[in-house]
């Protein structure tokens, strides 16, 4: 089947897809849970083969660490997909409801965005996402994932093809996987059948769609992620929060590269070294002086490292954070460590980021986390979504109007006028 055909049968199971009930599409992903959960070697076998090609062709180690399954994190998936079934229907929900005049009545609601591209590197476990969240959502999703994970890739897509075969045949169709660049190219080109493209990688990655097609993209081109330690910050806990935001998982966008320290709290950065010793320090000059590390430099700020390398920089005050962040960040996340309320609300308020966080990891910014089941990726963008993406993210609205005859020329002419009443 070429690309083009693939595309047209994703369009045409949307239409069915969109008017699905919830319980048919909670069951394709229940099935997927189950097989998940029953064929699980069959996919940790072909990600072994992915595997070992990555580790033959020199693959670099924060992309490998992303592409690397384990039986925990299969069990993540799993757990991912049933907690997405747990989430409501989105499709149908009212988000407006106005008496526009006695017997005249709208509503606005959420209903499919309809064909969604999605393309992601490395991370195998980003497909089940994605493929999770647009059936719930009631989408059809055509998937490109890296040439790395293409034995895990097809693995995971059949379990897909396969459990809506066995519970929804009228929806096969909906999840379409293309492999090639070329493809992908094509795909790129179909701005009339597919309504959105979602990428999810590199910065290189991101700008390439963005710059190749005239359909919608919505992404992040970096994760450049800051913790700022403040004046007023415990140093158990800004030790703990620099610690889980930098090793936790550094292979991710949302884990910090760069950490800001208050000049007066600034002894507290040995300590904080000291936690993290396979950690790569580069700090500006005062902080140099401070602890033993190597220099950073312009290009430090507007790195976004996804290793364990960490930039550090002593400020002089909450002021001076915020605008470096502003500056040098991608409006991904970034946090604070304060006793300050007052501190702490300017910073969440004054920070230009999707997620903003008090005393809190940077790596909570994720979608599963945040009760969203899953995301399908994480939008630096302001328009249409923000910040991690799920089911609401791939949704748009409906207005939707129910009269009895109501006539316009009435209102235009005086005999009627708009009441304009919101309802419950």
């Amino acid at each position: 089947m070429s690309v083009h055909e693939q595309v047209a049968a994703a369009r045409q199971t949307a239409y069915r897809l969109a008017v699905s009930s919830a319980t048919r599409r909670n069951d394709v992903l229940l099935a997927m849970a189950s097989l998940l959960a029953s064929e699980r070697e069959t996919v940790l076998a072909a990600n072994e083969r992915d595997a070992h090609a990555a580790r033959e062709g020199g693959l670099a180690g924060p992309l490998y660490k992303r592409l690397v399954l384990s039986d925990s994190k299969l069990d993540t998936m799993v757990e991912s997909l049933r907690s997405v079934v747990a989430l409501p229907d989105p499709l149908g929900e009212q988000v407006v409801a106005r008496e526009l005049d006695d017997g005249l009545l709208l509503t606005q609601v959420r209903v499919p965005i309809g064909v969604i591209g999605v393309i992601f590197e490395s991370r195998p476990d980003a497909l089940v996402q994605i493929a999770s969240l647009g059936i719930k959502s009631g989408n059809a999703v055509i998937l490109k994932g890296g040439s790395e994970a293409r034995e895990t890739n097809r693995a995971l897509h059949a379990l897909f093809a396969r459990a809506i075969g066995e519970t929804a045949p009228e929806l096969v169709g909906a999840l379409q996987l293309v492999e090639t660049r070329e493809e992908i190219g094509a795909v790129l080109e179909l701005d009339e059948e597919i309504d959105l493209m979602i990428p999810r990688g590199s910065n290189e990655l991101v700008r390439y769609i963005q710059q190749h097609t005239r359909i919608p993209v919505l992404g992040h081109a970096d994760g450049i992620c800051h913790l700022y330690v403040d004046a007023a910050a415990d140093e158990a806990m800004a030790v703990a929060l620099a610690k889980d935001s930098k090793t936790q998982y550094p292979a991710v966008c949302n884990a910090i590269e760069t950490l800001l320290v208050h000049a007066s709290v600034s002894g507290m950065l040995p300590a904080i070294v000291a936690s993290m010793p396979e950690v790569e320090f580069r700090g500006c000059e005062r902080t140099r002086s401070v602890v033993e590390c190597a220099p950073a430099d312009e290009d430090d700020w507007r790195t976004e490292y996804n290793d364990l390398v960490l930039s550090v920089k002593i400020v002089d005050s909450l002021d001076e954070a915020v605008a470096h962040i502003n500056r040098y960040g991608s409006h991904h996340t970034d946090a604070i460590v304060t006793h300050s309320r007052e501190a702490a609300e300017r910073f969440l308020r004054e920070v230009d980021s999707s997620s903003v966080l008090w005393n809190a990891s940077t790596r909570f910014a994720d979608g599963f986390r945040y009760g969203l089941g899953a995301e399908v990726g994480i939008s630096t963008g302001k328009i249409h979504a923000r910040g991690p993406v799920g089911l609401a993210g791939l949704t748009t609205t409906q207005y939707r109007v129910t009269g009895a005859g109501h006539l316009v020329a009435d209102y235009a002419e005086g005999r009627r006028s708009f009441t304009h009443r919101e309802l419950p």
